[in-house]
């Protein structure tokens, strides 16, 4: 793959079902995240611009590879995953070890997880508790849909940033 070329985004409806408008909202969001990246090689997608951060934008996109993991599989289903991009001697190499993977291998396994993620979820109620605790916490899918709606807003603000660093494309 020598440039990325995002999908387009859904639409969130304005009104309806509150399961049926956090998954859009999600959805909406992850492919928010892909907007960013959207036009750009590999090389583009591992540059810091700020060198005290190692904020990049395929960081983000493994970062929130792992989270997906953490909290649809991990925690709500109490599966145990293969974790893509963790190592014992680094819990941050998803962010850092950019090189490990090529880009499209990187996609595949980002929209791999949300397809996991979809299907973990549906036909259970907001409600339902999670079936491991994480951190000791015990947590419904409501506060997981709410907890990653907020994860990838906060993610998609630094890529707005960087995305205008790099190239300087703006936009939501």
């Amino acid at each position: 793959m020598e440039t990325f070329n995002a999908p387009e985004r859904p639409t969130v409806p304005a009104s309806g079902e509150e399961k049926a408008q956090l998954d859009a909202w999600l959805d909406f969001l992850r492919a928010t995240l892909l907007r960013k990246c959207d036009g750009l090689n590999a090389e583009q997608l591992k540059q810091r611009p700020l060198a005290t951060s190692s904020l990049s934008l395929l960081g983000m996109v493994r970062h929130m590879t792992f989270v997906e993991q953490v909290w649809f599989e991990t925690t709500f289903a109490g599966r145990d995953p293969i974790e893509y991009y963790k190592t014992e001697g680094d819990r941050d190499a998803d962010f850092n070890d950019l090189d490990s993977d090529a880009l499209e291998e990187v996609i595949d396994l980002f929209l791999h997880v949300i397809v996991v993620s979809r299907e973990l979820s549906a036909g259970h109620d907001l409600d339902e508790l999670a079936t491991k605790p994480r951190r000791g916490r015990e947590v419904d899918l409501r506060w997981i849909y709410v907890h990653m709606i907020e994860e990838y807003a906060r993610h998609c603000g630094h890529a707005d940033l960087i995305r205008e660093m790099i190239d300087g494309t703006t936009g939501y």
